[in-house]
């Protein structure tokens, strides 16, 4: 695919930080104040360019929250959260208070796969034309033949037969769709992948190996991403690096092995605990 349908927005200038957040505050706006939900209070970490940050955490933690405002969204209505404290800034774009126009040039640039994206493609369109759907969405006259090898490449990356790009979302099992919802979130080439939960809801079975696509993904296109994800033991697949929240806020960052070896907090205690009963039991299982 040429470098035309996915080059990064014009006001995007790479800094060697993909993502940088501040004392990032985030909340749910209501009709009344009272109402009013703080999902996240008051954040900081970075998004080195081309690494990948898992955020995992309780229900209810603000890791949602997050996921939304890092992928542009914030402040757009619906479910969407606002930026209500600090600062966030992604690919080198403030987002906080960002115009319209700034925002959809931004948008360009990340790909987001939302909680069950599967479930949202279009059952009118094929498989084919639900990945495709980005190129034209920025240039409806693009070459359709060009369009279609960027969507076979895509579509084999993520582990799917060439013959699904001809089936419909209903034709196919949950964890297929949701590689597809994968593969059409990484068809303009995005510097920044947004992911949240993307093995939610997947048979056990599955999830191990979306993981593992995403990772294959990331090897071989080297974006930057931010996924949310269930446990530590499914960060390992795909990350070094993992924040863990705790009622909004950031109560342990950084490698893997350090964050569970030296928690700084309770709530990161129990996970380590967690984990090496876990650990524990799959040994006793082995003997």
């Amino acid at each position: 695919m040429s470098s035309e349908p996915h080059a990064a927005p014009p006001d995007v200038t790479p800094r060697g930080v993909a993502v940088s957040a501040n004392d990032l505050s985030i909340r749910y706006p209501g009709s009344r104040s009272v109402s009013r939900h703080q999902a996240v209070d008051g954040v900081t970490f970075d998004i080195p360019e081309g690494e990948i940050l898992a955020v995992i955490g309780e229900s209810g933690s603000g890791k949602s929250a997050l996921a939304r405002a890092v992928a542009g969204l914030a402040g757009t209505g619906g479910p969407n959260p606002i930026i209500s404290g600090g600062t966030l800034t992604v690919l080198g774009t403030p987002v906080r208070d960002i115009s319209r126009g700034r925002r959809n040039r931004l948008l360009l640039g990340i790909g987001y796969v939302p909680q069950d994206a599967g479930a949202a493609l279009d059952g009118r369109l094929t498989v084919g034309e639900n990945v495709a759907e980005p190129i034209y969405s920025r240039d409806e006259n693009f070459d359709q033949l060009e369009a279609g090898i960027a969507v076979a490449t895509v579509i084999d990356a993520v582990r799917l037969p060439l013959t699904t790009m001809n089936s419909y979302p209903h034709e196919l099992s949950r964890g297929q769709r949701q590689r597809v919802a994968i593969a059409k979130a990484l068809i303009l080439e995005p510097p920044l992948l947004v992911a949240d939960d993307p093995t939610a809801g997947i048979d056990v079975t599955v999830r191990g190996t979306i993981l593992d696509i995403i990772a294959d993904l990331h090897r071989n296109r080297s974006f930057s991403a931010l996924i949310v994800s269930h446990t530590v033991s499914e960060v390992r697949r795909f990350s070094d690096r993992v924040a863990v929240m705790h009622r909004g806020v950031i109560v342990g960052i950084g490698g893997v092995d350090e964050v569970l070896d030296a928690p700084q907090h309770e709530y990161v205690s129990g996970l380590a605990r967690a984990l090496g009963d876990l650990k524990a039991a799959e040994e006793l299982s082995v003997k």
